[in-house]
């Protein structure tokens, strides 16, 4: 099976005297979750608009799966699930009507609508609201419907546009969740966001973009690693159980290379640290060879933050 694959080619969108996009190129290729990153008005919706041909670009190309977008828009879209703003579903349906009517215009056969309706709805944990009506829903229950209905058709790509805006910390919680769920499905993932918390915790690599400008395209550990201002960098470091706190304030803060190492509570460490990657490789070392109970590792997003107001210097 050939691997996902998103091609954007010197893409340009304009309004009159405005740039919306300006000579894109991106290419992204695998499974995998990438943040499509940049502040309100950067050109990410723009630009997936036209990575599904809802508008057609001033100039330049965009093909998925080695298919031209415009030209051959049926073969480009058949594998692609897409979530783009914000989708309204009728109050009076329950998802199950909603979600037969969406993979009926969709032309998936109607021997297969069931099983893929109950396949969608439980990627998204919504399996107990399959017959209560939408218009009873909270915001966050709505999108996560929505992200069903761009799962019917099982598709290799996802396109994600701000998937957790306007929802409270719980619903912004469960459609993080969902996220990186959908990444063991071995899709590429392609989520648009201004969140930098929600990019540094779900997302594998990073596109930033500003005016419509791509500013950088690397996986995260090599952005920030490349792109932070100062000597230093920032590790998160989540544990499957409590350590003493004696522990990270001797040993660990002892690790050459470490500037500091604190609980930030029971279950995390921040650690900062001088160098680059090769420091984040050994410093990671020397935690397992402390026998330290280590479940993630990954940079924090306080060093995504500074990557991004190093490089995104004013808002639109």
């Amino acid at each position: 099976m050939t691997s996902p694959s998103i091609d954007i080619v010197n893409l340009s969108k304009t309004y009159g005297s405005f740039t919306a996009v300006s000579n894109l190129n991106l290419k992204i290729e695998g499974s995998k979750c990438v943040g499509f990153l940049g502040p309100n008005g950067a050109g990410k919706t723009t630009a997936l608009k036209m990575l599904t041909d809802l508008i057609r670009p001033s100039s330049g190309q965009a093909f998925i799966n080695g298919q031209d977008v415009h030209t051959h828009k049926k073969a480009a879209l058949e594998s692609v699930g897409t979530l783009i703003e914000t989708p309204e579903i009728y109050p009076a349906l329950t998802p199950r009507e909603a979600l037969t009517m969406i993979a009926e215009i969709r032309g998936i056969p109607h021997s297969e609508r069931k099983n893929k309706i109950e396949e969608a709805v439980a990627q998204v944990k919504m399996e107990e609201w399959m017959d209560k009506r939408v218009g009873k829903f909270s915001k966050g229950m709505k999108q996560r419907i929505d992200i069903a209905s761009s799962l019917l058709n099982d598709p290799s790509i996802l396109l994600l546009d701000e998937p957790s805006t306007g929802l409270d910390p719980r619903g912004m919680s469960e459609v993080r969740d969902i996220v990186k769920s959908l990444k063991s499905k071995q899709r590429l993932i392609f989520m648009s966001s201004h969140i930098l918390s929600e990019v540094a915790d779900v997302c594998d690599e990073v596109a930033l973009i500003d005016h419509g400008k791509l500013l950088v395209y690397d996986t995260l550990p090599n952005v920030i690693a490349k792109q932070s201002s100062g000597n230093a960098n920032t590790v998160d470091v989540g544990l499957l159980k409590p350590v003493d706190p004696y522990v990270i304030s001797t040993s660990v803060s002892k690790i050459p290379g470490v500037i500091s190492a604190e609980n930030m509570d029971s279950l995390n460490i921040r650690i900062k640290y001088g160098g680059g990657l090769d420091s984040q490789a050994r410093i990671l070392s020397e935690l397992l060879k402390l026998n330290l109970p280590v479940l993630s590792y990954r940079p924090a997003a306080s060093a995504l933050e500074d990557v991004y107001l190093n490089l995104v210097k004013e808002t639109l």
